[in-house]
């Protein structure tokens, strides 16, 4: 196999997996979940690098041609530096994506305000990728974003129907649409966060729209294979996809099933080597 590399610090990177799998069905995929080191969220810059390098390299050695960010702390903080620094002395004819840069492009289309919202995790929001990118591609568009750091906990904790998610999630809405009355759109800067999209309908005024990543990272990729056939020649097609996780294999595969809705093998994975 020479399958997509999808990685993430733990499971929210399977919402984008997902959609990737049902736009492009046939190709190879590995997924990657860092969850002994998870949460990245609230780490230094330096620390999500030395993180992500470590899995982008063992995805890399695993015979992934590409990979995909599927974290928007690891695509906020280390993104780059892999792209500029490592990649010419691992191998230049190899490609790493994130999912910041395919969400951006879309929102000039969709807010008519030109006021965006962003809710993250605090690495997120702190990195400010998001306002930059968005402003290289729409300069006109005033980005205002709120950190959530309880939205992930609800998640992974299976708490989203409960009391708790409704105070957290209204309670960090409102203070995003204090700052900015005027965002008619709202970006979900976590890939965590389409779990919880029925509660964030509920608090955001009525007629925002809201825009999960998952189908645009997908349709990003496959513009991107459709550009670049030297990479999509290099990829497997035979529509299988493997699971790996740091942690346990057992744990990852029961919450993955309420990410993805299916039961999923999984394989455990031993720590990634700092010294690559």
């Amino acid at each position: 196999m020479n399958p997509i590399g999808v990685f993430d610090s733990g499971y929210g990177g399977l919402t984008i997996l997902q959609k990737m799998r049902e736009l492009l069905p046939g190709y190879d995929y590995v997924y990657l979940g860092d969850n002994a080191r998870t949460p990245y969220g609230n780490r230094s810059f330096e620390i999500v690098y030395q993180f992500t390098r470590e899995a982008v390299k063992k995805l890399f050695d695993m015979g992934c041609p590409l990979v995909v960010i599927a974290c928007n702390t690891a695509s906020a903080k280390a993104l780059r530096s892999i792209q500029q620094n490592d990649l010419p002395c691992w191998d230049a004819s190899k490609r790493v994506l994130g999912v910041i840069r395919p969400t951006a492009e879309v929102i000039g289309q969709l807010s008519k305000s030109r006021h965006v919202g962003i809710v993250a995790t605090a690495g997120t929001i702190t990195s400010e990728s998001y306002v930059m990118e968005i402003r290289k591609l729409f300069p006109d568009i005033i980005v205002t974003g709120q950190a959530c750091p309880m939205w992930v906990p609800l998640v992974e904790n299976n708490e989203m129907d409960g009391l708790g998610a409704d105070y957290f999630i209204k309670k960090d809405i409102d203070t995003l649409f204090a700052m900015d009355p005027k965002i008619d759109t709202l970006i979900l800067g976590c890939t965590h966060y389409p779990l919880l999209l029925e509660k964030i309908k509920k608090y955001v005024p009525q007629g925002t729209s809201i825009i999960p990543q998952g189908e645009y990272v997908a349709q990003s990729l496959c513009d991107y294979l459709h550009r670049h056939p030297e990479i999509d020649s290099r990829l497997t097609k035979g529509g299988m996809c493997r699971y790996f996780t740091t942690e346990n294999a057992d744990k990852f595969g029961k919450t993955a099933k309420m990410f993805l809705g299916e039961d999923v093998l999984v394989e455990h994975l031993s720590a990634l080597d700092k010294n690559q």
